[in-house]
């Protein structure tokens, strides 16, 4: 036998950033190292008791369901669209997929055109359009922070070569920054792709975890050509059930057709009983809301302390809308890091697992500058079920934080410890 040759397109590629981060953590543990697991993005909450009743219940389903979906599934999902967001959507315009993930590369193999993909954006879109064959435009930060998409820059770039077919990539709320885009930001959005006849796809993975509860879509301006594209794994805790959904306009089914077709051909259909326990997510349901409001506030008071205290040691810390993240920037601390031969973000995350034992991915795994000295933290180790069982009982105060989520706070501050010894005197006033 000959030696084996891998294609172009997957050749030198390695495992994902985010993911390499969670196994690196777990092999420094197993050697019985202690370390503050900021690296992988999982949600700590327990997934939602009725929605573990409805799997147990769905257990013996052992069916092939049709390759887009469960129809009650994709009727509760269009519901909940309609409901929660604003936006109309029916049955039939719904995609259920194993993860979102899944169904954002199958989107990019079905389009054909190029892939615009704001940065800082999620690690896995650039893979994906690599081993989709398509061509990525990047459209750097701006705005607020330098880490928001400018629909002016979006403007300019269409009308350079307006003939062109183009897919935008709007992730908000955002990973890795924890921002999301405003309702003036959306409008001017709107308007520059109704233009150009850009159609988006809008990752809104985080949408339940908006702090204020409240979440704007793109879909709600630029309904006739908005894709919006959600799952279960970051509001209802629910990762390694791996379910999505992607919800496609009308005038776009010739897209969502494809998309059904290729399903069919590669992953057949997502598992009968995850699907049916679905249903109950998406469906109106008191117990999941009352979660969910607890979910909020927990990480609305841990993001909130953690940025004021990195913040207050003089580091650039973008203020976190949803989520689990923070994006915080080192370069105010450039000239001491650099006599410490710290000069990119990964000998910055580097420096950090051995001296603070914090896991952190590089922001240059999302698309920044290396000299930037980015690191995004996913404040994520804690135990979330015995910290929703504590906040039953009282506010999510310093004395909360402290006591529920143990790991994260002394994370938090043995990074601010670290930059605090590197950061310059500040005068006093």
């Amino acid at each position: 036998m000959g030696p084996v040759k891998l294609d172009q397109r997957v050749e030198g590629m390695s495992i994902s950033p985010t993911l390499a981060a969670r196994v690196r953590s777990s092999s420094l543990v197993e050697e019985g190292q202690r370390v503050f697991r900021f690296g992988l993005g999982q949600s700590p909450f327990p997934v939602p008791e009725p929605l573990v009743a409805a799997l147990r219940a769905a257990a013996a389903e052992k069916d092939y369901q049709p390759p887009g979906g469960l129809h009650e599934l994709r009727r509760a999902v269009a519901d909940h669209h309609r409901f929660r967001h604003g936006v109309a959507f029916a049955a039939e315009d719904i995609v259920i997929g194993p993860g979102s993930k899944e169904l954002i590369f199958l989107l990019q193999l079905c389009f054909d055109g190029d892939i615009l993909l704001p940065t800082p954006r999620w690690v896995s879109y650039v893979p994906q359009a690599r081993l989709a064959g398509r061509q990525v435009v990047t459209l750097p930060g701006g705005g607020r922070d330098g880490l928001t998409l400018e629909p002016e820059r979006l403007a300019e770039l269409c009308q350079a070569a307006p003939g062109r077919r183009r897919l935008l990539f709007l992730n908000s709320p955002c990973n890795p920054t924890g921002l999301a885009s405003t309702g003036e930001e959306l409008e001017a959005l709107a308007a520059v792709c109704r233009e150009y006849q850009v159609v988006v796809l809008s990752d809104e993975i985080y949408a339940e975890l908006r702090f204020s509860g409240r979440h704007r879509s793109l879909a709600q301006l630029y309904p006739e050509a908005t894709i919006v594209v959600s799952g279960l794994s970051k509001w209802c805790g629910a990762g390694g059930w791996r379910l999505g959904t992607m919800a496609l306009p009308h005038g776009l089914r010739v897209l969502r057709r494809a998309l059904e077709a290729v399903a069919s051909e590669t992953f057949s259909s997502t598992s009968a009983p995850i699907q049916r326990a679905a249903v109950t997510a998406f469906k109106p349901q008191g117990e999941i809301e009352a979660y969910l409001v607890l979910v909020r506030r927990i990480l609305a008071a841990a993001l909130g302390w953690a940025a004021a205290e990195l913040d207050g040691v003089g580091l650039e810390v973008p203020q976190p809308v949803a989520g689990f993240y923070l994006f915080p920037g080192f370069a105010p601390l450039r000239d001491a890091l650099a006599r410490l031969g710290i000069e990119s973000d990964i000998d910055l995350s580097e420096r950090l697992l051995a001296e603070t034992s914090v896991v952190t991915v590089p922001g240059s795994a999302f698309g920044c500058d290396p000299r930037a000295l980015r690191v995004r933290l996913a404040l994520v180790d804690f135990d979330g079920a015995h910290a929703l069982t504590g906040l039953a009982n009282g506010p999510a105060d310093l004395s909360f934080l402290q006591r529920y989520l143990t790991p994260t706070w002394n994370g938090i501050l043995a990074l601010a410890r670290w930059s605090a010894q590197l950061a310059p005197t500040r005068a006093t006033p």
